[in-house]
């Protein structure tokens, strides 16, 4: 009986060698992406900041302190409270003095009045306009600017103004003069300068850049600063 196993003792056949496995296959490569064609346009520029407002607009920062700004009408007005209050002092000393020379007895002539208050009336434009003139040429300020922090300035914008700018920008005190019109003359006065603390009032408000009126065109173009 015939059998395929090899006799007993016999060496077996060599086995057949393994194949090796297949290699990997890659992965196929990602197409290249197409050249943009040649007209098409150049991305747009990315958009400007928006632009900064200018000082004093609204919804700007408060300027920084110490630097000089134009002054405005609430401290320039106190300012000038402040030194009507010390100069109504002397004009209260000059009154009684004036009245006491040329002022006699209880009944008084229109001569005797005419006299007191042309003597009265240059006085007191004398003292104030000389108070206002030395103080702003000299120093740039009077005690009223001083406390309010304000400086008068010349045409250059840096220095004090010259005693003539000084007395042309208060000019408007020498309204008062108009008191010595018989019967008539306090009324005018009163008048003349209400009109013109009104066309200062008007005209500081109206310069939202620089702050000045129409006496500080007037006086060359000098200014008011606030410096403190």
């Amino acid at each position: 009986m015939s059998s395929t196993e090899p006799p007993e003792g016999s060496t077996p056949p060599p086995s057949e060698p393994t194949p090796p496995p297949p290699a990997p296959t890659p992965p196929p490569a990602e197409p290249a992406a197409p050249p943009p064609p040649a007209d098409s346009a150049p991305p747009p520029p990315p958009p400007h900041p928006p632009p900064t407002p200018a000082a004093g607009a609204p919804g700007t920062a408060p300027p920084m302190p110490g630097v000089p700004v134009p002054g405005e009408l609430m401290d320039r007005f106190l300012a000038r409270l402040i030194d009507f209050a010390i100069l109504i002092v002397p004009t209260i000393i000059l009154y009684f003095i004036l009245a006491a020379i040329f002022l006699n007895g209880f009944v008084y002539s229109t001569g005797e009045w005419l006299i007191f208050y042309l003597f009265f009336a240059v006085l007191t434009v004398a003292i104030d306009l000389g108070y206002f003139a030395y103080f702003e040429s000299s120093r740039g300020q009077s005690i009223g600017k001083q406390v309010m922090k304000l400086q008068v300035f010349g045409p250059d914008g840096t220095s004090n103004p010259t005693m003539e700018q000084a007395v042309r920008r208060n000019i408007w005190l020498a309204a008062n003069l108009l008191s010595i019109v018989p019967f008539v003359g306090s009324l005018l006065a009163g008048l003349a300068s209400i009109g013109a603390v009104i066309l200062i009032a008007v005209g500081i408000n109206s310069d939202a850049v620089r702050r000045q009126h129409w006496f500080d065109h007037f006086a060359g173009e000098t200014t008011v600063m606030k410096v403190g």
